[in-house]
This record gives C-alpha cells, structure tokens and sequence, in this order.
C-alpha cells in the first residue's frame, strides 16, 4: 500500500511563509499550497459539547436556531471563539433544501429527520419542486451574509449540504435507519425512479451550494454520511454519477470537500469524483488513505472522535500520529474522521488546536 512523504521543497516554501489568518490558511490548504501550520476544524464543531450552545438551545429549539440567521450566525461562531479553529461551519441542518422541495420535516430528539410522507413513487418525484436558493431557503443565505460580514480572516466561512445519496436515504426511508432498506429495494428494484429522484436532488443541491458560496461560503462540504451502506458497484452505478455532476458544476467557484465514512473499498472511486479535499475516518490510516486518494487531492481527517474522550496523553498521542503520517505535505485538513460527540470536553479540543497549530509543517 503507497503511502506520502515530505518533500524538501515543500518545506522549503514553508519556512519563507509569514504567520497566516485562519482563513488563509485553510484555504492555503485546500488548494494544496504550503501553509504556516496545519489547519484544524471539527464536524459538528457548532454546538454538542459547548455549554454555551446548551444554553440557546434551552432557549429556541434546534429548527427555530437553524431557520433564523441571527441565532444560526451565534451558533456558527461560538466554536470559533472557543477553539480557534481556522473553519466556521454553519449552524444548519442537512435537511433544509427539502424546505423549498415542498416535503415537510421535522427533526425530534434522539430521533433524528422524520418525513410523514415519504418518496417512493415516480408520482413523489414530480411533486418535487426544484427552486433556487434564494426562493427555498433564504434564511440560510442570510446566516452567510452575517457570518461573512462577522469573521473577516478569523476563519473560513464553511458551507455544506447533503450528498444526494444521502438526502434519498432520508426522503425515502422516511427516517434514520441502520440498512435503509426502502432505500436500497428502491434502488435496486425500481431503477428508474431512483436515477430520477438522484437527478431532481443534484438540480436542487446544485443550485442550494451555488447560493451558498455567492453568498459568502468560502469552502462546501458535501456530506455522504451513509455511503458506506453501498459496495463499489452499487456506488458507481447510483451514486457517484451525481456527486461528479456537483462537483464538477462547482469546481473553480468555491473549494469542495467531500465527506464519507466507513468506505475504505470505495476510496478511489470516492477519489473519483472530484472534490478538492476528501475527508477520510479512522479506519485506515491517514498515510495510506492519501496513498489511494492520489497526490493531486488534499484530504481531511482522521481522528477518531472516540479518542478525544480519553485521558490527555492519549489524545496527544494520537492528533501527532495524525499529523507525522501527513508528512508535512501541503493539502492536509486537520479534523476528526466524524463529528464531536455530545459528551467531549471543549477543554480537550481547544488543547488540540493548540497542538496542531503549534506544529508546523516542517515538523512532519
């Protein structure tokens, strides 16, 4: 399995490089040029573990938080405050295109999305509305103008959306599911049906993301959380023809990321679709998953958001791990391989961006 190095010349670059913004630098990164020290954000960074995002949501619920752009731009910057991570992902939730799609939803604790009406049916399809950002969900854009106007070069304004394999698997099941069986029989079985629902939801996440980044998104990130459901086939045939489409249609607007996880056997085709960081799990280690990525892309990652629940040496030990295996190479992301659990102490992630920070590229 190949494996990156440093290069002398990347480190040569490193050393002529004045200190950089948070912006800047993650930006640096994600276009694969030479950084001062390693950009570090967390998934799920805007709210689980921070006492003061425990407190607004005693306040407003989670759809009132993420449908006002005021309190969505509070939450948004509370991580950035806290830690000083050089990303501020917005308060939002994967769900929202579906606000201008005409499908109501609602999100219920410990629950997760529930779709009282779900789509399984060509009939559901057409009932589908496909419309811009601005006219389905103009509050998020909003969120963005208020954050742009706020962070100036603290951080990278980070927007994001759901693959639309991941939005089907919702739309369909109705619900979170282990297998989503719907899902798949509707896949497999009705074949028709589901290329056209795939085609309907990359319109629509196409023109959600474009609205995002001329609305102020620095960088999106493009969430296939349940990819690992599918073998590499499967993936091929009903998936990343879309992803492809979305990542092609933005590329040069905006850099792209693409999240997965538990898809180490479909890496390279994942690799495939084009986005400019992919962000990779714990599962494979962080060396040999850029190995299979390829030279040409950045990747994201990989800790293991278990770990940061372990006593300090651990967690140490490992973000060094993380960041020998990067090799000091330039388009190295530096973030958990999932998002912060509810019960991580803020104390031990803001120490972790301490560390990364005080790495510098060099080091390897």
């Amino acid at each position: 399995m190949s494996t990156v190095a440093p290069s002398n010349s990347w480190q040569e670059a490193v050393a002529d490089l004045a200190p950089m913004s948070g912006r800047a630098r993650f930006l640096a990164a994600a276009r694969r040029q030479p950084v001062d020290v390693t950009p570090v954000w967390f998934m799920r960074q805007a709210g689980r573990c921070l006492p003061e995002y425990r407190a607004l949501r005693e306040r407003h619920d989670f759809m009132t938080v993420a449908r006002s752009p005021e309190l969505a731009a509070e939450a948004t910057l509370m991580p950035v405050s806290r830690f000083g991570v050089d990303g501020a992902v917005l308060f939002a939730d994967i769900m929202l295109p579906l606000d201008g799609m005409g499908v109501p939803f609602e999100i219920r604790p410990n629950v997760g999305p529930v779709i009282a009406d779900p789509i399984r049916s060509a009939a559901d399809v057409d009932r589908l509305r496909v419309v811009d950002a601005e006219e389905g969900t103009p509050y998020v854009l909003a969120a963005l103008r208020l954050l742009k106007a706020e962070l100036g070069e603290r951080a990278a304004l980070l927007g994001f959306a759901a693959a639309p394999f991941t939005l089907a698997c919702y739309l369909v099941e109705g619900r979170s599911s282990r297998d989503y069986p719907r899902t798949k029989a509707l896949m497999y079985g009705e074949p028709a049906v589901w290329h056209r629902l795939m085609e309907t939801l990359t319109e629509v996440l196409i023109r959600y993301l474009r609205g995002q980044i001329a609305a102020g998104a620095d960088a999106v990130q493009l969430f296939d959380s349940w990819l690992g459901l599918l073998g590499p086939d499967a993936y091929e045939r009903h998936a990343l023809p879309y992803t492809r489409r979305i990542f092609a249609v933005l590329r040069g607007t905006a850099p792209t990321i693409h999240f997965s996880t538990g898809t180490v056997s479909l890496l390279e085709a994942i690799a495939s679709a084009g986005s400019d960081l992919v962000s990779v799990d714990w599962r494979l280690p962080l060396d040999a998953a850029w190995g299979r990525i390829g030279a040409e892309q950045g990747i994201q990652g990989n800790l293991d958001p278990t770990l940061v629940l372990a006593p300090w040496p651990a967690v140490e030990a490992g973000a060094r791990d993380v960041l020998r295996r990067a090799g000091g190479r330039p388009g190295h992301v530096f973030n958990l391989g999932h998002g912060i659990l509810p019960e991580t102490d803020p104390d031990v992630l803001a120490r972790v961006v301490e560390l990364v920070h005080g790495v510098p590229e060099t080091t390897g």
